[in-house]
């Protein structure tokens, strides 16, 4: 969100939040099976969930989990005020770096399915996660491609976890311009 509302600052665009949350392999919660984004979108990675032996119970149980947060963290952003419109429209797309590309590719299906033409903009990100996102958004801007990635808060100085406050403080603050 600090990204974004940085972006939106620029281009004196609306800021609104597109609500993602990561499927972690059990026991190993960073490596993405998959992602869900707000309006019921769940993308899977069939190699991954193959790789790692994981059931369709495992599957649903990690999903509902996070189906739970996501729902928690809509109603505190978002309130009564509905999602932006994006019918026609595009939608630019901002996380703070590329690495698996599952949520992005779960944010993605979420701005088609409203209607909008997805645009991806990172300061950082894995250059075969990159070349995949190219394919699946109809535009990609992504500063530093670097040759060792390993992980996106290596390119941060500063990459705590922002807050439920920061975040409806940001939305707040981006309402009022």
């Amino acid at each position: 969100m600090p990204v974004a509302y940085e972006v939106a600052l620029a281009l004196r665009a609306p800021l609104d939040v597109m609500l993602v949350r990561k499927l972690g392999v059990p026991e190993q919660e960073e490596l993405a099976f998959g992602a869900i984004a707000s309006g019921g979108v769940r993308v899977l990675n069939a190699d991954v969930i193959a790789e790692a032996r994981l059931t369709a119970g495992q599957i649903d149980a990690v999903t509902g989990e996070q189906q739970l947060e996501l729902d928690r963290r809509e109603r505190l952003y978002r309130g009564d005020s509905p999602p932006l419109q994006l019918h026609g429209l595009t939608a630019i797309i901002v996380d703070d770096g590329l690495a698996t590309g599952a949520t992005m590719r779960a944010a993605i299906q979420a701005v088609r399915e409203r209607g909008g033409r997805p645009l991806v903009a990172v300061p950082v990100g894995a250059a075969s996660t990159r070349a995949a996102i190219d394919h699946c958004a109809d535009g990609i801007v992504c500063l530093l491609t670097p040759p060792r990635f390993v992980a996106v808060g290596n390119w941060y100085g500063d990459f705590g976890a922002t807050s439920d406050d920061e975040v409806t403080e940001l939305l707040r603050l981006a309402a009022g311009r």
